[in-house]
């Protein structure tokens, strides 16, 4: 991750972000308490929403948007040929929560 701006960064209320991933890699499930707009930039990946059982994976490719609305389950997947790489907005502050753990500000948008 790579922060842009966030509130220890001098900006009021949003936080911007870069994510890179490598081919393959895979984020923890967890749950955002605040929207977040993501926008695909290089690679591709596999935003899988709801849990487990249920919900839709969405795949995202560069130039595309998706909007995840706080209290959504999710997991994102980097393609394991090209990796992945996204520039990210959502409320600076905003907490994650990993099943089973408390919540905690991500660094990179604290």
């Amino acid at each position: 991750m790579t922060t842009f701006a966030s509130p220890t960064l001098g900006g009021a209320a949003q936080a911007l972000w870069q994510v890179e991933m490598a081919p393959g890699a895979s984020g923890p499930v967890h749950v955002m308490d605040a929207e977040q707009i993501w926008r695909a930039v290089a690679g591709g990946a596999t935003v899988h929403l709801g849990g487990e059982d249920e919900g839709e994976d969405v795949p995202l490719a560069p130039g595309d948007t998706v909007v995840l609305p706080a209290g959504l389950v999710r997991r994102i997947e980097a393609d394991p040929d090209a990796g992945f790489t996204a520039v990210v907005t959502g409320a600076g502050g905003a907490r994650a929560c990993v099943p089973g753990g408390e919540p905690v500000v991500p660094g990179w948008i604290s």
